[in-house]
């Protein structure tokens, strides 16, 4: 045999030099939850390892992750009941959560890149990510909210928005109020493709944010459609999205490659919090070895075309050197 290729697998020096895709702290996003109090850190019981933290604690969160060379995460908020309304006014209220933990993490943390979640749904008393009317979803209503959300981020201090709310046209809208309040400069990361997935249930935990009746299904993306992100995605970047997302990541390994093989925008994934609690309960239970299985995973997200991914595995990777 001429053509022996398990030549280039016989030692770990030569498979490392023949390597096709690495990962490392620049392709990841840390996904950071926000409660308000102080001195205040819960763990999401769904999500072992993972906290919903105080912004003081949060700023010390942040702090630990840049020393290990973790520099951008997106934040989430968990807002009091009381505080939400049918219009998710306090989404832009000026002292929010929210508000105040952008502003307090790029005042410490110049550095950091701030990714701001842009979506109604955890601060909508429907749960819902747009206004709701009769159980109907309003698309263009819905984008005034937005529009005000990612204004109210961007004056705060974000470095990037990303709208998660599959509103259509909200990109396009966004972009608009954002240029012509002199914020040109901050860029959007949009969820181009989010799928009606199973996999959001400890996010939803995370957050207190399930919708109180009915589904997504008429504005999240049908599970069994590839084709579909291909409009979504083509449609954001028409309307001046800087980046597009396929969130979940596993189940959609996919449709990564499908728009990475049709834009020249990164492609950035979200590793979901179900993906996520499923590798950590196998790992509890015996089943997995902890490090090849989350290596792996992340891994075969950026091997399909991810160039960002967001993901809860990102701080331990990264203490661990498993990278």
């Amino acid at each position: 045999m001429l053509q022996r290729p398990r030549r280039n697998r016989k030692s770990e020096v030569i498979r490392q030099m023949v390597q096709e895709t690495h990962v490392s702290a620049a392709n990841l996003i840390f996904p950071l939850f926000i409660i308000d109090g102080k001195n205040q850190k819960t763990e999401v019981s769904s999500m072992p390892g993972i906290f919903r933290y105080s912004v003081d604690n949060l700023l010390r969160e942040v702090e630990s992750c840049i020393k290990l060379g973790l520099k951008t995460f997106d934040l989430f908020p968990n807002i009091d009941e009381a505080l939400k309304d049918t219009f998710a006014t306090e989404s832009y209220r000026e002292e929010s959560l929210y508000l105040r933990a952008i502003r307090e993490v790029k005042k410490e943390f110049p550095e950091a890149c701030v990714i701001t979640d842009v979506a109604m749904d955890p601060y909508s008393s429907d749960g819902h990510d747009g206004i709701v009317d009769n159980g109907e979803i309003l698309n263009d209503a819905t984008l005034e909210v937005l529009g005000k959300m990612a204004l109210a981020h961007a004056r705060a201090g974000a470095d990037i928005i990303a709208p998660s709310d599959m509103m259509d046209g909200r990109v396009g809208f966004i972009r608009q109020v954002l240029d012509e309040h002199g914020y040109s400069g901050v860029s959007i990361m949009s969820y181009s493709a989010k799928y009606a997935s199973a996999f959001y249930g400890p996010f939803r935990d995370a957050l207190n944010s399930a919708p109180k009746f009915g589904d997504k299904k008429t504005y999240q993306m049908n599970p069994a459609n590839q084709r579909e992100a291909l409009i979504e995605a083509n449609l954001d970047e028409q309307e001046g999205a800087d980046f597009l997302m396929v969130k979940p990541a596993l189940p959609y390994l996919d449709v990564i490659k499908l728009l990475k093989d049709n834009t020249e925008l990164p492609i950035a994934a979200y590793n979901v919090s179900g993906e996520y609690a499923m590798i950590k309960a196998a790992i509890q239970k015996g089943w997995l070895n902890e490090q090849r299985a989350i290596t792996e995973v992340l891994t075969s997200i950026r091997r399909a075309g991810a160039t960002a991914i967001l993901t809860y595995h990102a701080k331990e990777v990264l203490e661990n050197k498993w990278l």
